[in-house]
């Protein structure tokens, strides 16, 4: 009978374990996500600052190959 109980436990354990470390790992995939959104939205300002065209014109340019 203690086997099977100390089985039972390891298995708890390690389900336990498994879900802390995905649950990490999305926290630091989020994160980064996060960062380069705020990246990508910056580099955006710049180029409008830079060429006078808004952001929706930089994306229909990019798309129509129009300059």
């Amino acid at each position: 009978m203690s086997n099977s109980v100390t089985q039972s436990s390891d298995a708890w354990y390690q389900d336990a374990a498994k879900a802390q470390i995905q649950s990490e790992r999305m926290g630091r995939a989020e994160l980064l996500n996060g960062r380069v959104a705020m990246l990508g939205f910056l580099i955006g300002l710049i180029t409008e600052f830079l060429t006078g065209h808004g952001i929706a014109s930089q994306i229909t340019f990019g798309l129509f190959g129009q300059g």
